[in-house]
């Protein structure tokens, strides 16, 4: 059965080469042109990958709010943003609301449907796994599994986006040792990224660990060069 797949883009144009481009790599496409129109469509169900711009009408962050309403229903739910707003201030906002991706306007068609492949990939690869299995990696309290992109401490699981799992991946490849800021850089994948944007990464991974155990500390920031991973 075909993944559904929800656009919400309040430009017509843009809208219809989303859609067409997307339906041709044999995804079921649902658009909304309104924040209001999506979130009356995600009451009657749950796409299984949403691609939203921010600005959608007179709302200026509309993106972020049904973001905030669509993982509010699906903690995992994949979430791109893709947007003509790529100030350093509006990615962070996307990504501490746990956005898997930020893409920035105009975007090669091909490359947005790989995008959305690599995600619902990792996704269903998730499903399907634990972080128990045989292909998962014990770093101290931590089992990572790079196969599923799944993490888990003292056996809960870490809920980390993909982006935050190969940032996350990167630092424990040699634990003890400083990872650079450029090397994080070249984990996200993405673009526009900055010195800023891996310390929010960081500073959203820890967060998720602490919420498990308030006593974590094994993410240490390298002042000026990067982060190191500890075991002590």
């Amino acid at each position: 059965m075909a993944k559904k797949i929800a656009i919400v883009e309040d430009d017509p144009d843009q809208r219809s080469n989303y859609v067409d481009a997307i339906t041709k790599k044999g995804y079921d496409v649902t658009a909304y042109s309104s924040r209001a129109e999506a979130l009356a469509g995600f009451e009657r169900e749950l796409p299984e990958l949403a691609i939203l711009d921010i600005i959608l009408g007179d709302e200026v962050d509309a993106g972020f709010e049904i973001c905030r309403d669509l993982l509010s229903k699906s903690a995992s739910l994949p979430v791109i943003f893709l947007t003509e707003r790529i100030a350093e201030i509006d990615k962070i906002s996307g990504l501490r609301l746990g956005a898997w991706d930020y893409l920035p306007k105009p975007i090669s068609l091909d490359y947005l449907a790989e995008r959305i492949s690599s995600l619902l990939r990792i996704h269903e690869a998730r499903g399907q796994s634990s972080a128990g299995s045989a292909s998962a990696k014990l770093v101290g309290d931590m089992s990572i599994d790079q196969e599923a992109l799944l993490v888990s401490w003292k056996n809960e699981p870490i809920n980390l986006s993909g982006t935050e799992f190969r940032m996350l991946a990167k630092l424990v490849r040699a634990p003890g040792h400083a990872v650079s800021y450029d090397t994080l850089m070249n984990a996200t994948m993405q673009s526009l990224v900055t010195n800023n944007t891996i310390n929010t990464h960081m500073r959203n991974i820890r967060k998720k660990f602490e919420s498990i155990d308030k006593s974590f500390d094994c993410i240490k920031s390298e002042y000026g060069f990067g982060y190191r991973w500890s075991t002590k």
